[in-house]
């Protein structure tokens, strides 16, 4: 991640190659954006060049990104984290600041949301984690946190989802919790 105060910018080398990865990505994988051409999304990424350094964090960490959708109200281009399992750089990281301060020891380096605002993106909400699961099959051995709710945080807990028997499921955490196998996964707006 970057250190405060970095310009997030791309070398052009970092920019090409990130560029040649997604294509190759959006090509493999046409099922999880049918109505999309891969000339527009560039041209909408070349317009918007300081999401690229997002997208290069999501892939640096794990995350796989891939167009999903569009925005209905914004028409924004959606990219998630697509990667099989969690993103494996972004693992064993509790939920939010406040949890991660409230730890009196063994504290994770980060929590998902200060990392998720590091980086330009979003947490997935459980619907969007829902939506992802509907483009194929994703966390089968981990899990993500997703968007927790303020009623929920305000008595301590965060949730996250997983992918098992053939079912999403949501459950709950302590806040603070932090696990080997489990991450968050990201959605970025171009």
């Amino acid at each position: 991640m970057n250190k405060p105060g970095q310009k997030k910018e791309l070398s052009s080398g970092q920019r090409e190659e990130l560029l040649r990865t997604l294509k190759a990505r959006f090509e493999k994988h046409m099922q999880r954006h049918k109505d999309f051409d891969w000339v527009n999304v560039q041209s909408r990424l070349e317009a918007h060049g300081e999401k690229l350094w997002s997208l290069y964090e999501m892939e640096r960490t794990g995350g796989e990104p891939d167009v999903v959708g569009v925005d209905k109200k914004s028409g924004d281009i959606l990219f998630y984290d697509c990667s099989a399992e969690s993103p494996s750089g972004r693992r064993s990281v509790c939920y939010d600041r406040e949890a991660l301060v409230s730890r009196k020891e063994h504290k994770p380096k980060t929590s998902a949301l200060d990392m998720a605002d590091a980086m330009g993106i979003e947490l997935l909400s459980e619907a969007q984690y829902r939506e992802l699961q509907e483009l194929g099959r994703f966390d089968m051995k981990t899990s993500s946190w997703v968007t927790t709710p303020p009623e929920i945080r305000s008595l301590g807990g965060a949730i996250y989802c997983d992918f098992r028997y053939g079912t999403v499921f949501t459950y709950h955490n302590g806040a603070e919790s932090y696990y080997a196998a489990r991450a968050f996964r990201g959605c970025l707006r171009v």
